[in-house]
């Protein structure tokens, strides 16, 4: 019989009352209470989207199930570029890679939503590009293959659809050679043919819909011509006008039901956008907004809960795909915390959200500034006794550890600070900069890597009173970052010669590969306590850029709001801080939260 182990990767730990750091639904051992629990996300209110595995085919105006998932989708047709501007490409999502699998047998786009789920759904219409451009064309997928099946009455592209493959509707459009192009003409599926229904109230085209049968069905924006911000809802005979969504626009793509869905991406005014909102049954509320700006952009989901924005835009190809998680998941997102009095880079930083110590970097010049942080503001006190950048540090803010940096050259200066003032302690054995670090204490760190010159592999351990060299890392490096909670940690990102996103584990003895970032970059902020932990900022464009490591791999969670590099970092990964970097020279603190969580004992709600 397999054991907890076997199943989850991890033993059952034993904590003296609530496990700190446990991951979301971890079952520990409460000594105290003497009682198995697990950890529980407490509610949110909002939803946010996280960057998915990308498609492998760039593209836009494909279609998607309507009723799929973020674990099971497809995305077929859709425009590429010349020769063959009209694909059949179809592509299947099993929540993590993208299979390309037997295509349509109609290349076509302008499809955005296809009906039904990942393994049984009817796509039908679209643009072919040849006269006529519109099609009726109609195909059905059963998990392997498409097979043609009855036509649209109304041949027409820019729809939007709802429901199964057995029982669907598709309304509204663009349909060439008509006059008005601009259609209000619905058509019901009910797994064999198609049937013309009632009309919708306002013709239009490259909108959104979503609905779970033939019988419900919502209808939002799009172009009439000209943006619009109109919602109608089908109740399997009429169409009644509702409450408009907060912003008009066109060529966006939405899932869930007509009593709770969600619109995401569109063209709205100026340009594209990635606004989301969130119907509730009688009105729209805004929601986190998708990390690019989409348009012509497929959409997979059944509820509001979970699903994806797949791969669009009116100005280029894409390959992006973003994840909805709804509210009450473990999501979190960055928000404006208060400025540094002295603005800088590439500094140092340790503590807490609520408790934190922010010292030395660039201000233009190095600086030996220091500030404390009491979850609200920053107050100067007393400085570090070696001015410098681009140093290392571990610790809290009452005891903290600092060490090597560019001082105009490299250094192996390390000192500790004891809540009111620096003092100087033994070198590093090796002068260096722009090293990975971490430490919880000020009597137990690493540093790792950095320039010597040269990309060092070199790691040093301190334990309160001298530096030991120890095991090297794999892969030397410089402008890398460090999670972790000595002996337990991790060193990753940096460059090479060139970025890389390789990540090591450090057990207390030696390194071991471990899964890569998903965006390589150097110059990045860090947080968390292995075996969580959080980067983010960097030296890639759009230096934005936020990830998670759960213990296994790294997710893409939400980009900070300041785009920048060599930023530092400290907190747990559920309550950090970002602080300072550049370009320009930054004095911004934003804050990472995420929902709290609760023990739950088991057997109890």
């Amino acid at each position: 019989m397999a054991n907890y182990k076997d199943i989850h990767g991890t033993t059952v730990r034993n904590s003296d009352g609530s496990l700190s750091g446990a991951a979301t639904g971890e079952l520990f051992y409460d000594s105290t209470a003497r009682d198995f629990k697990y950890t529980h996300p407490a509610v949110t209110t909002a939803g946010s989207w996280r960057t998915a595995a990308s498609i492998n085919t760039a593209r836009t105006a494909g279609g998607g199930p309507g009723l799929g998932s973020a674990s099971a989708a497809f995305y077929a047709g859709g425009y590429i570029s010349s020769p063959t501007p009209r694909t059949v490409i179809n592509e299947l999502y099993n929540g993590t890679t993208w299979t390309e699998v037997n295509d349509l047998n109609q290349a076509r786009s302008t499809s955005e939503k296809a009906l039904g789920t990942s393994t049984a759904a009817v796509l039908a219409g679209g643009d072919v590009g040849t006269s006529p451009v519109d099609t009726a064309l109609s195909e059905s997928w059963n998990g392997t293959s498409w097979t043609e099946v009855n036509d649209l009455n109304t041949a027409r592209r820019d729809y939007a659809a709802g429901g199964s493959s057995t029982s669907g509707i598709l309304f509204g459009g663009n349909a060439d050679g008509q006059s008005p192009a601009w259609e209000d003409n619905a058509e019901s599926w009910n797994g064999t043919s198609w049937t013309e229904v009632a009309d919708l109230n306002q013709r239009k085209a490259s909108f959104a819909g979503a609905g779970l049968t033939n019988t419900s069905a919502i209808s939002m924006g799009g172009n009439l011509p000209g943006k619009t911000a109109n919602t109608e809802l089908w109740d399997g005979s009429s169409w009644t006008e509702v409450n408009n969504l907060n912003t008009a626009r066109n060529g966006m793509n939405g899932f869930g039901t007509k009593t709770d869905a969600l619109v995401f991406g569109g063209e709205a005014s100026p340009g594209q956008t990635g606004k989301t909102e969130l119907w509730n049954g009688t009105s729209y509320s805004e929601q986190n907004d998708l990390n690019g700006t989409p348009a012509d952009n497929g959409g997979a989901g059944t509820s509001t809960s979970e699903g994806l924005s797949l791969a669009g835009s009116y100005i280029t190809v894409l390959t992006a795909v973003e994840e909805w998680t709804g509210a009450g998941a473990d999501v979190g997102a960055w928000a404006t915390g208060g400025s540094l009095n002295t603005a800088r880079y590439a500094l140092g930083a340790t503590g807490t959200q609520t408790a934190g110590l922010a010292f030395a970097g660039n201000t233009g010049s190095v600086t030996g500034a220091t500030e404390s942080y009491d979850g609200t503001s920053w107050t100067e006190v007393n400085d570090i006794n070696t001015a410098r950048a681009s140093l290392g540090s571990a610790g809290t803010n009452t005891a903290a550890l600092a060490f090597a940096g560019d001082s105009g050259s490299k250094s192996v200066d390390a000192e500790v600070w004891d809540g009111s003032s620096w003092t100087e302690v033994n070198n590093l054995n090796t002068a260096r900069y722009a090293v990975a670090d971490f430490g919880a204490t000020n009597t137990a760190a690493i540093c790792a890597g950095g320039w010597v010159p040269g990309y060092s592999v070199l790691t040093e351990s301190w334990n309160g009173t001298s530096w030991t060299e120890v095991n090297d890392l794999n892969t030397g490096r410089y402008g890398c970052t460090g999670a972790g909670a000595s002996p337990a940690g991790l060193a990753t990102g940096g460059t090479t010669g060139s970025v890389t996103g390789a990540t090591e584990s450090w057990n207390g003895t030696s390194w071991t590969e471990v899964g890569d970032l998903n965006t390589a970059r150097q110059q990045i902020g860090s947080a968390g306590t292995y075996p969580a932990a959080l980067v983010f900022g960097g030296s890639v464009s759009p230096q934005q850029q936020t990830e998670k490591w759960n213990g296994t791999n790294w997710t893409e969670v939400n980009d900070l709001s300041t785009a920048r590099k060599q930023l530092t970092g400290t907190g747990t990964t559920t309550a950090a801080l970002a602080i300072g970097g550049e370009p320009p020279t930054s004095a911004a603190t934003e804050e990472w939260t995420i929902p709290s969580f609760t023990a739950k004992t088991v057997g109890t709600d």
